[in-house]
């Protein structure tokens, strides 16, 4: 979800583009002076400023101004008067990205943010492709991933919490022909049951008591584009039914509405649940399951891709220390080592925060294995050793039910064939029935 930060001291124009950008699932914070502006850029994440010209304590070329100066990339949108036109297109050769005349209209305002968070989304996919990961089992993710994006077919990603399955969602979409479309991720742990079908679809003016006016649903919001649908099997059941029905008629309906209205979007899904047990349990839907998963990646752990440890502490060190202005310079030996002997059970989002906070706390040039501060050594042992019997577990029955025969195995396995042999080789699984 975009964040968006509007500096404007009109408390009733802040009020009404607030409630016109979270109709369109906006994330808005508001402040009505720029030193407010500074303290919220400071402590929360930004993804574009909105700001008037003039504010009681200074104006937003000011804005722009300290955040060029603070190394802070954040597109900004001056909001002028007509008269004032010419400070607009001033603004503009300093930096900002656009600008918005007064008074404002909900069309031209969601434009204005489409064409920028299009900009800046694809100036942010030339800078990194997966976080710049290098290991083997990444690099057949990216390929699988590169192999499905030239098709419209429904992706089912799995992997453990914090594997960056959300990354990979965006690198199918990238490099698909949907590219120029909005890529809209949704939580579907987070959505009540209650209130799905709104959240899916949307609903007009007048569908229930509190529906003001009408709202978009994420279906019409990423039409065109790519639907990605976090935690799938945290759905509920009743949901389920509802996403099953637009998926197969490609078309759907807003709570309250007599319209109906077609559906082209690409579906890619995530899960880090057993699907198949979630199935036979009976919480999750057999047909929904085959909809969705028409090709599958399966996202390793990083415990299993050492050799991408160093390269994403270095990088979001770098990202950290740009975005912070602090000037450290990378990490002691004992840092290193430390960094690759953990067994880092919260994957690549526990790293990311690790690194945040060690370069946060640190007052060297180098961050050391105390600023780090991780868990002892056994505790992240034995969860690394519980995950790694439970794969080899996994592949020993893969391989039975397969007769041995190897290429049937990993398709099963939903790995590629030498992903397969690597791992029957680092857990000294014969090649041969026993």
């Amino acid at each position: 979800m975009s964040r968006i930060l509007i500096v404007e001291d009109d408390v009733v124009l802040a009020r009404a583009l607030k409630n016109w950008l979270e109709r369109e699932r906006l994330q808005v914070t508001c402040a009505i002076t720029a030193s407010n502006a500074r303290r919220i850029i400071v402590s929360e994440e930004v993804d574009i400023i909105l700001s008037d010209l003039r504010l009681p304590d200074g104006d937003g070329i000011e804005l722009l101004e300290w955040l060029q100066k603070n190394r802070r990339r954040i597109p900004l949108i001056i909001m002028t008067q007509h008269a004032e036109v010419s400070s607009a297109i001033r603004a503009m050769k300093a930096g900002a990205e656009d600008y918005l005349p007064k008074p404002i209209h909900p069309e031209m305002l969601y434009s204005k943010l489409n064409d920028v968070l299009l900009r800046t989304r694809k100036m942010k996919r030339k800078q990194t492709d997966i976080l710049q990961r290098v290991s083997q089992p990444i690099r057949e993710v990216e390929r699988r991933a590169r192999l499905v994006a030239a098709t419209d077919m429904s992706v089912l990603i799995r992997g453990e919490n914090g594997s960056g399955k959300e990354l990979v969602a965006d690198l199918i979409h990238r490099a698909s022909a949907r590219d120029d479309k909005p890529f809209v991720a949704v939580d579907c742990g987070a959505i009540p049951k209650e209130l799905a079908a709104s959240e899916f679809f949307g609903y007009v003016k007048g569908a229930f008591t509190g529906a003001i006016a009408d709202k978009s649903g994420v279906f019409h919001t990423a039409e065109g584009g790519t639907l990605f649908l976090d935690e799938i099997g945290n759905l509920p059941y009743e949901v389920q039914t509802l996403l099953l029905r637009a998926l197969q008629e490609r078309r759907y309906r807003p709570i309250g509405s007599r319209r109906e209205y077609p559906c082209d979007v690409r579906i890619v899904a995530a899960t880090n649940e057993n699907i198949e047990r979630a199935i036979a349990d009976g919480r999750f839907r057999e047909d929904l399951y085959h909809r969705l998963n028409e090709f599958t990646i399966e996202l390793p752990p990083l415990r299993e891709c050492a050799d991408d440890i160093l390269p994403l502490a270095e990088f979001f060190l770098a990202q950290f220390c740009e975005q912070n202005n602090r000037q450290i310079t990378g990490f002691s030996f004992d840092a290193v080592k430390r960094l690759q002997t953990y067994g880092w059970p919260g994957n690549v989002r526990e790293l990311r925060n690790t690194i945040r906070k060690a370069a946060l706390l640190s007052n060297a040039e180098t961050i050391d294995e105390a600023d780090l501060d991780l868990p002892s050594v056994r505790n992240t042992d034995s969860y690394a050793l519980k995950g790694e019997q439970e794969e080899r577990a996994r592949i020993i029955k893969a391989l039975e039910a397969a007769k041995y025969n190897k290429a049937l195995a990993a398709e099963l396995l939903r790995i590629s064939r030498p992903t397969l042999y690597e791992k029957m080789k680092k857990y000294g699984i014969s090649t041969e029935k026993q």
